[in-house]
């Protein structure tokens, strides 16, 4: 008769020490936190809901979202434009991605702070025959709308790599067995490569949302300064506590970066149905 064999399992003491240190060190770290004077946790409290602190929150969304649909549109077509044959689009493209990766955000963002000063007016029509419309850069008070272009034309560049990353990770053997099922470029387009390539595409842009939440941080060089960091900037300027005010905007940037985690676990959820891991 053959003995059973009682497993035990694999005492495992280091993994124990380690925790037990890193759970120390948070400890030692929270309770000198707490008891640090300067961290001043009472003007925390006191701003953490001020109404000109959440109306910054309030830009700080909207700009995310509307840069980010910039981006997305944009970052689509110049995608679309390096993976076709024509050369023109297809360099125009390439020289759009490496501009616009090349160069520093914050670079780029106090350009369009000075855009006033490098175009004073822009006049619409056809070229030395009819003006159609006139408009005095100068006279605009546009530091939102320049904030959201530049940022929607930076994250363009990255969103087209992703796209594509995206779509070449489909298999061409797909698309020709689309096409020899009579689908057309737009049913293949949407029936076959990109439901495959949304697995791709998710992840990396998850992450860059969340990463344009933050650099939405940089438009005070357009300058736009009514955004979450602008407003915790200029209410530390009055009082001259901007630890706490810092304390606070980070508060605000990390619910709002977790938030957005959650949405994306949840759609890559979604577009990872059927799929092993």
């Amino acid at each position: 008769m053959d003995q059973q064999i009682e497993a035990v399992p694999l005492r495992k003491p280091g993994q124990w020490f380690a925790a037990v240190v890193v759970l120390g060190v948070v400890g030692l770290f929270l309770y000198g936190a707490a008891t640090n004077a300067a961290y001043r946790w009472g003007t925390y409290a006191k701003y953490l809901f001020d109404t000109r602190i959440l109306a910054g929150l309030g830009y700080t969304l909207l700009l995310t979202v509307l840069a980010m649909a910039i981006a997305v549109v944009l970052g689509v077509t110049l995608a679309v434009m390096r993976l076709t044959d024509n050369p023109v689009l297809k360099y125009s493209a390439w020289v759009y991605v490496w501009i616009f990766r090349g160069t520093p955000v914050y670079v780029q963002l106090v350009f369009w702070g000075l855009f006033g000063s490098i175009y004073k007016h822009i006049d619409i029509g056809i070229p030395f025959v009819v003006q159609f419309a006139h408009l005095d850069v100068q006279a605009l008070n546009a530091a939102f709308l320049f904030a959201v272009i530049g940022l929607g034309l930076n994250e363009a560049a990255y969103m087209a790599e992703i796209v594509r990353a995206g779509v070449a990770s489909v298999g061409l053997g797909q698309v020709e067995a689309s096409t020899a099922l009579g689908m057309t470029w737009s049913q293949t387009m949407r029936r076959t490569v990109l439901p495959q390539a949304m697995r791709v595409i998710i992840p990396p842009t998850g992450n860059e949302v969340i990463s344009m939440l933050k650099t939405t941080s940089l438009v005070a060089a357009v300058p736009f300064t009514l955004e979450l960091y602008g407003r915790a900037r200029d209410i530390s300027g009055v009082n001259y506590q901007p630890i706490p005010l810092l304390l606070v905007a980070s508060t605000w940037y990390l619910v709002a970066t977790s938030v957005l985690m959650v949405g994306q676990h949840y759609l890559e959820k979604h577009f990872s149905k059927g799929v092993a891991r």
